[in-house]
């Protein structure tokens, strides 16, 4: 089995969306495309944060890790992880009775076998209509008070009958209007929209685990990426 880059590992709860709470064992894979100008995991892509190695595991590695800890789930992410081809791993983490989760914005083909599916829409990089379709829940990361009206628009019927967690983009938690914009589009009820949040971060579960790197978080331009 083919190993791959593999920015971190560790074990953790999830801090997001309809799995929030559960134990977690991350999978974050390196490389992305996308590049969000306020990429909360730089790391795994942004010159000024890549690390001078990067590490390839094998399969059988990422499988023994996770099974040490016997999470409730295991997440797949990134970076956005789907550049990858994800199916050996996620067959032999499932043939170990673990439960796969996968975290992408669903803009690249989506090859492996998942239990879950949370796609979080990037404006930089449209999600495929294949993998809306495949998507249990959605995740909008609200950085502009016209973000939720925009995803209204651009995916239309494709955000009916699934949990839409609105998360404010983390350095502007505090900001009064994105988070009135979150407040209304949930009481308004368009869509099964739910305020969300990054409640891992509030508690620094992540960095109990020593293996897990510190946030690297930008605040970029689009243009500079």
């Amino acid at each position: 089995m083919k190993p791959l880059p593999v920015y971190e590992t560790f074990y953790s709860w999830q801090g997001e969306g309809c799995h929030m709470g559960k134990s977690a064992f991350f999978i974050r894979l390196f490389g992305c495309p996308i590049k969000c100008p306020w990429c909360d995991s730089a790391g795994t892509w942004h010159p000024d944060f890549v690390p001078e190695t990067i590490e390839r595991i094998s399969v059988e590695a990422l499988v023994a890790q996770a099974k040490e800890h016997n999470p409730a789930i295991v997440v797949i992410t990134g970076g956005e992880p789907c550049i990858h081809d994800l199916t050996e791993l996620t067959h032999a983490l499932q043939e170990a009775d673990l439960t796969v989760n996968l975290e992408t914005a669903g803009a690249y083909p989506i090859r492996g076998s998942f239990d879950w599916i949370t796609l979080s829409p990037k404006e930089w990089k449209h999600p495929l209509n294949e993998n809306l379709a495949l998507a249990h829940e959605f995740k909008v990361i609200v950085d502009k008070p016209e973000t939720i009206e925009f995803w209204e628009t651009t995916l239309g019927d494709q955000l009916s009958k699934r949990p839409v967690w609105l998360n404010p983009e983390w350095s502007q938690r505090a900001d009064p209007l994105i988070l009135r914009t979150i407040n209304s589009a949930v009481k308004k009820g368009q869509h099964d929209y739910r305020a969300g949040y990054q409640l891992h971060k509030l508690f620094a579960v992540d960095e109990e685990d020593s293996r897990s790197k510190p946030t690297t978080q930008l605040r970029l331009s689009p243009s500079d990426t």
